[in-house]
């Protein structure tokens, strides 16, 4: 029960239980973030370096992130909101060299404390994965399903209003 993914709710509320398989690193200015990280949104006003893990730049994949707790987490009727998709993202490289085919909407959480979910999934092939019409109630489980995509990599920040304060408690 030390997956953090597992304490904050990520594995439930957004995703199914999968094993790692690749690493990921992401980077918002100079500062790399590990689960549960605090960002205000004056941290994220762009889009951050990703590096990606592996070996095989014949191997693609599928980046988006995720907003569960849209627009307040007591009540996430826009779940989950989709803030960017790149696709046919080589191993062994960063997102810069996919395709961005939703554009970066910075997060600006107007109340409570949000979290923001990063979710790397290793492709079929290239030119296999489609973004949706729209950004509100987008679904990661049918995602990946409609897609045949495998997780291979997830991570999330905690993100609230800029005068916000205090930070996200979980029962186990």
């Amino acid at each position: 029960m030390s997956d953090p993914l597992v304490l904050a709710h990520v594995i439930r509320d957004v995703l199914d239980p999968f094993r790692p398989a690749v690493t990921f690193r992401v980077i918002y200015g100079n500062r790399l973030m590990l689960n549960g990280t605090e960002l205000r949104p004056s941290a994220i006003l762009n889009r951050p370096k990703i590096d990606i893990g592996g070996t095989d730049l014949r191997v693609f994949y599928t980046l988006v992130l995720v907003d569960p707790d849209a627009p307040s987490p007591s009540n996430p009727s826009l779940r989950e909101y989709l803030h960017w998709m790149v696709t046919d993202i080589p191993g062994s490289t960063d997102v810069s060299y996919g395709q961005e085919v939703i554009f970066y909407e910075r997060p600006e959480p107007r109340s409570g404390i949000h979290r923001m979910v990063f979710v790397l999934y290793r492709q079929l092939g290239r030119a296999t994965v489609f973004p949706p019409d729209m950004r509100q109630n987008f679904n990661c489980q049918s995602f990946a399903r409609q897609y045949h995509l495998d997780i291979v990599a997830a991570m999330y920040f905690n993100c609230q209003r800029e005068s916000g304060s205090g930070g996200r408690r979980f029962q186990a």
